[in-house]
């Protein structure tokens, strides 16, 4: 059984919703209104919201390695450019004032960020993750997360792969090793409203 979450030590990352992300998917608008959802149930249980998502600069483009497989494929397309309509986070789930925003230029939350500090694990021991997409950055960001001693809660039906059947095996048999997955329905119970 789930034990209730104190919303003053929680932290919901919405990562990658994202304009030229969430345009990869065959059908977000279900996916998005129920994020918007889950984003207004936190803000009123108090619950700090962080926003991931991935851009680059020109020099970010030049420092990645022709080696790294997915991101240089990406480099060299100029897609995501920091400023682009491609690189914005979606209307529908803009962030409000006081909302932690960092910009990625790799798949993690954490990777090439400086979220963990503005997380700050002595008050912080919670994270709720939302993301596009499932093999990537909620993937990615399990991983990471639950090796720096966070309880995790992936939000399924707020996670999204292109591949259907890829998002249903991270969901249903490789995250539950490393986290508790829920649905947007089971939030409120968890924040006790």
């Amino acid at each position: 059984m789930t034990m209730p979450l104190d919303p003053t030590r929680t932290a919901l990352l919405v990562m990658d919703f994202q304009t030229g992300i969430v345009s990869n998917l065959a059908d977000p608008d279900e996916l998005v209104r129920r994020t918007a959802q889950v984003l207004r149930r936190a803000r009123s249980a108090g619950v700090r919201i962080a926003y991931v998502r991935v851009a680059f600069g020109a020099q970010d483009y030049d420092a990645v390695s022709p080696l790294n497989k997915s991101f240089a494929v990406l480099a060299g397309s100029g897609r995501l450019a920091d400023g682009s309509a491609e690189a914005a986070i979606i209307p529908e789930l803009a962030p409000e004032p006081g909302d932690i925003v960092v910009t990625k230029t790799r798949v993690g939350a954490f990777s090439t960020t400086n979220l963990a500090k503005l997380l700050n694990p002595r008050t912080t021991d919670n994270l709720i993750l939302a993301g596009v997409s499932t093999s990537g950055v909620v993937l990615s960001t399990v991983r990471d997360a639950a090796d720096r001693d966070y309880r995790l809660y992936v939000l399924a039906d707020c996670c999204a792969d292109p591949n259907a059947e890829v998002h249903r095996v991270l969901t249903e048999q490789v995250f539950p090793r490393q986290t508790e997955v829920i649905t947007a329905a089971t939030l409120p119970g968890l924040l006790g409203r």
